[in-house]
């Protein structure tokens, strides 16, 4: 009688990256009560112009971009993951209590470049211990483990914000204070955590003369692609400007970052699964193709259910596109060069944010809120041949890692 061997069990994704996960979701779920309302206290409470709150919220996540350039060399040279990603979440939840106690632009904007640098400065060190903690067997499952808990608190956390909007009376300030709590619990589960053992690695500086040298022609072109995608991608506080516009009342204003989120969410891991076995480059066309059907939507529709359709079908344009570019550029860049890669993207991608949410915000305040959209759309149109004819072919190497455990948070 032949005996078959059994197969060793895979083993369990570590505590610790459970932690992990109920601290991102705590996080969002603070970050998302408040973002879901920043752009109307902006708006409503100081007269903030539409080009204002596109300059702010540009700079903030390309802020975001530009500071996880240098975290992940920071967290290498210091041989520690979790005092940067403390720093990074603490950070976060202390500048919090400035958004209620705002009574000018300019404390608003403070408290959203601090709480955008928070961000960075934690995202890169924490993806490193999830990636320290995790046996080979299970890290994709602990990947996307940590970014399904961040997108469940990034539609909790607007839920949450109708509710108290509801029972405060559309108190604004009042609902804000309480977007303090979770980023308390968030910071005290962290706390408790013990610091990872991690095989030391040699901290390499993220922009080099002798990497960008040795980048190459495709990933000038996937970089030139990138800018123009997240040209075409502003701000999604002028998703939030427009539901106002179109009167949604105060207190279901927060239902549309819901709405997208939710979309996002029931997408991207499918999509993620799609991008393994099928070339990269035609999910990326697709999502340019939803995302100007999103922004002609927004631009046309006059009624609320226009406006959510066309939110959901800029979800689904997230969930279809994120990572996308992570995974081509772990592509086409050299292996001992992917930190310079990473970098350059990341810089180059920040500085078209901030392009578009101002153009973005000058178009709404000059010509009305549907010359955003049509930017927008115009952009993405420009980006789909780009990769249909500028940049092609763009590499496609099916043994990646799977784009649904790329970053949202």
């Amino acid at each position: 009688m032949i005996e078959t061997a059994t197969p060793p069990a895979r083993p369990a994704i570590p505590r610790t990256i459970w932690v992990l996960g109920f601290v991102s979701l705590f996080t969002d779920m603070s970050s998302e009560m408040v973002h879901s309302l920043l752009p109307i206290l902006l708006a409503g409470g100081f007269g903030a112009s539409a080009l204002m709150i596109g300059l702010i919220e540009g700079a903030a996540e390309a802020l975001v971009l530009v500071t996880k350039v240098f975290s992940g060399y920071l967290s290498d040279a210091l041989g520690r993951r979790k005092p940067l990603v403390l720093l990074g979440y603490a950070l976060a939840t202390a500048v919090k209590p400035l958004f209620p106690l705002a009574d000018s632009v300019a404390t608003v904007t403070t408290a959203r470049l601090l709480d955008r640098v928070g961000k960075g400065i934690r995202g890169a060190p924490r993806d490193a211990m999830v990636s320290d903690l995790a046996p080979p067997e299970v890290r994709g499952a602990a990947f996307g483990l940590r970014q399904s808990m961040d997108t469940i608190g990034a539609v909790v956390g607007p839920l949450l914000a109708i509710a108290l909007m509801a029972w405060l009376a559309n108190d604004i300030r009042a609902v804000l204070w309480w977007a303090v709590l979770p980023g308390l619990v968030a910071v005290a589960l962290l706390i408790r955590l013990p610091e990872p053992e991690h095989a030391r690695r040699p901290a390499r500086l993220p922009l080099t003369r002798e990497g960008m040298a040795r980048l190459g022609p495709a990933f000038y072109r996937l970089t030139l692609l990138g800018a123009c995608f997240s040209l075409a991608r502003f701000s999604e506080a002028f998703l939030v400007l427009r539901a106002a516009d179109l009167g949604l009342s105060l207190t279901w204003v927060p239902l549309v970052l819901v709405v997208m989120s939710t979309v996002y969410a029931l997408t991207a891991y499918p999509a993620g699964w799609l991008s393994d076995r099928m070339p990269r480059r035609w999910l990326l066309a697709l999502g340019l193709a939803v995302l100007v059907m999103a922004d002609i939507v927004l631009a046309l529709g006059d009624t609320l259910g226009a406006m959510f359709a066309g939110i959901a079908l800029w979800g689904l344009h997230m969930g279809l596109t994120q990572g996308i570019f992570a995974s081509l550029i772990a592509d086409v860049a050299p292996a001992e060069h992917r930190g310079t890669a990473f970098g350059v993207f990341n810089l180059m991608s920040g500085v078209a944010l901030l392009i578009a949410s101002v153009l973005a915000g000058w178009l709404w305040d000059q010509h009305g809120p549907a010359w955003a959209f049509w930017m927008g759309a115009g952009l993405a149109l420009l980006t789909l041949v780009l990769l249909t004819f500028a940049c092609s072919p763009v590499p496609e190497v099916q043994d990646k890692p799977s784009a649904a455990t790329a970053d949202r948070d």
